[in-house]
């Protein structure tokens, strides 16, 4: 498996050959700072170790300094481990979105979806709403209905769909399509959406 880390820039929408007019998430893919190298020899399993975007000194612990001094490279913003890596790669190595990905390559991408906060069930869950905003009725437009019985069970089960906390979860879309690689500024243009914000981190699995 090949992967790298990136960073949500936002949509636009592309012209194909055939004249259709797609709507794409910009991603900035890379550069990308190998950090470790693990094997099965020594750790039990062969991943790379990555490292995207630097931060400042004074926000890294003294262990993580120790860490990136070993790849020599600034300290990492965000670090992330790609299992079963299929390209040979030594400590210290910067990888691009061109060693990594081309047009027409399918992709999993994870993120972290937008924090909703508190939400109602017609939000969260796409409830219709209750009854109509007649006959006296002024505040059930919105509600939830009835959500359990009476004497038994005397509860309501769990995983009932009511209102709570919204977005913030970590989310992978599957089976998203490369429609341009700009490499001269790390960008790639993908198909469809990705969840998070701008600016938010992405993980790119080919």
């Amino acid at each position: 498996m090949l992967g790298i880390l990136g960073k949500k820039v936002g949509m636009t929408s592309i012209f194909l050959e055939n004249g259709k007019n797609v709507a794409c998430t910009v991603i900035e893919a890379g550069p990308c700072v190998v950090t470790q190298v693990k094997t099965k020899e020594t750790d039990g399993y062969n991943s790379v170790q990555m490292g995207f975007e630097d931060k400042k000194e004074k926000n890294t612990t003294r262990a993580e300094l120790g860490h990136f001094k070993k790849a020599n490279t600034a300290p990492k913003r965000e670090v992330v481990e790609f299992r079963d890596f299929d390209k040979e790669v030594s400590l210290g190595d910067v990888l691009s979105v061109a060693d990594i990905l081309a047009e027409g390559d399918w992709l999993d991408v994870t993120g972290t979806t937008k924090g909703r906060g508190f939400q109602g069930v017609v939000k969260r869950h796409g409830f219709g709403g209750v009854g109509q905003s007649t006959h006296g009725q002024d505040d059930r437009l919105r509600a939830p209905g009835s959500v359990g019985a009476c004497a038994y069970p005397s509860r309501i089960f769990p995983g009932t769909r009511m209102a709570g906390q919204m977005g913030g979860d970590r989310v992978t879309v599957q089976n998203l399509v490369v429609l341009k690689v700009i490499p001269e500024y790390n960008l790639i243009m993908v198909k469809g959406s990705v969840p998070g914000a701008k600016n938010s981190i992405v993980i790119i699995n080919k």
